[in-house]
């Protein structure tokens, strides 16, 4: 899991980090092994027959919601609870609802990246990708429900996203680099994930 959050407010199992799941699973290891396995079949499933395809909050939190439903209640909900990881503070919980209706109206107001060029695609990308980390506006799986939602979101741009040949690890450290200003190395990594 990895954020740094109010244990008064954690949603997980007293005296744990582990969060409270459908499962009753109370190890943080064989929670992430059930969640691995679920939510890649699931990722698979929206992937070969999306549910929605407004490209707004909505289908935003319709993704997470799919992906973690058979694990958590809250699933598709936003946090009602700040959240930081590895010094990055996310998206106070009271600003969520709005600033998220911004960064997605400013996608419409793109025409969701629609007829752009590869170099004003990855343009678009980087900075949506920075402002919906930025936004992180789930307790958990929000870089999961990202990667759907952009690879999705690229596809009916007529490009395809792919994300198998990057290292994950070099990813979220470019991504902590972005939060700090510092996008060039995100936009290196997205510059090999973009295909047409």
């Amino acid at each position: 899991m990895g954020y740094t959050i109010d244990a008064t407010e954690s949603g997980c199992y007293p005296g744990t980090t582990v969060l409270v799941n459908k499962f009753d699973l109370r190890s943080q290891s064989e929670l992430d092994a059930v969640e691995a396995a679920l939510v890649t079949a699931k990722a698979i499933q929206w992937e070969e027959a999306p549910l929605c395809d407004t490209f707004d909050l909505a289908h935003y939190r319709a993704i997470h919601k799919h992906l973690f439903e058979e694990l958590y209640d809250w699933a598709g909900q936003m946090r009602t609870v700040n959240i930081s990881k590895k010094g990055t503070q996310f998206c106070p919980a009271e600003e969520l609802p709005r600033v998220g209706e911004a960064v997605f109206a400013r996608v419409k107001k793109e025409h969701f990246f629609c007829g752009l060029s590869r170099e004003r695609f990855a343009e678009e990308l980087l900075d949506l990708y920075e402002r919906t980390n930025e936004l992180h506006p789930f307790r958990e799986g929000n870089g999961r429900t990202q990667r759907v939602f952009l690879a999705q979101l690229a596809q009916n741009a007529g490009y395809r996203l792919d994300f198998s040949c990057v290292d994950a690890d070099e990813l979220m450290i470019a991504t902590i680099y972005a939060a700090q200003g510092i996008d060039l190395p995100l936009k290196d990594m997205l510059d090999k994930i973009i295909k047409e």
